[in-house]
């Protein structure tokens, strides 16, 4: 039996999952022009070594996290369940992002982000559900 949800519950759950991305996608990309500015990662138009890319898996990752986290605040309602469809988002962006750069180089990196994408969204709901118990 599925509960049909009001129209503004719907409009609230697209705006809570879309300001998760945003999170997400706008503060990867200024930490990637800071690390470029200060010489921690090649200019974007280099390959980046080992080096740049655990960089930018580590704190992708906790932007993964902290997205989650926004998205079950924002949540109308079940914000874990919301925190784990925009992993589920992560997870098919970061396979078709991986996917589509493959020959670009090391493989490591886009597979990594792809697959911790649903963990770490449920780690950034489940610390939002523990902080308001």
């Amino acid at each position: 039996m599925t509960t049909e949800h009001p129209p503004h519950h719907r409009l609230r759950s697209a705006g809570a999952l879309l300001a998760g991305i945003v999170v997400v996608v706008a503060l990867s990309l200024a930490t990637d022009a800071l690390a470029r500015a200060l010489g921690w990662m090649a200019a974007s138009d280099t390959e980046p070594g080992s080096h740049s890319l655990l960089l930018a898996f580590a704190y992708r990752s906790l932007y993964g996290v902290l997205g989650a986290y926004v998205v079950a605040r924002l949540a109308p309602y079940a914000p874990l369940a919301h925190a784990l469809i925009s992993g589920a988002l992560g997870l098919v962006a970061g396979a078709a992002g991986a996917a589509a750069r493959w020959d670009l180089g090391s493989h490591w990196y886009p597979v990594a982000l792809a697959l911790t994408a649903v963990p770490y969204a449920w780690l950034g709901g489940r610390i939002y559900t523990r902080s308001r118990a």
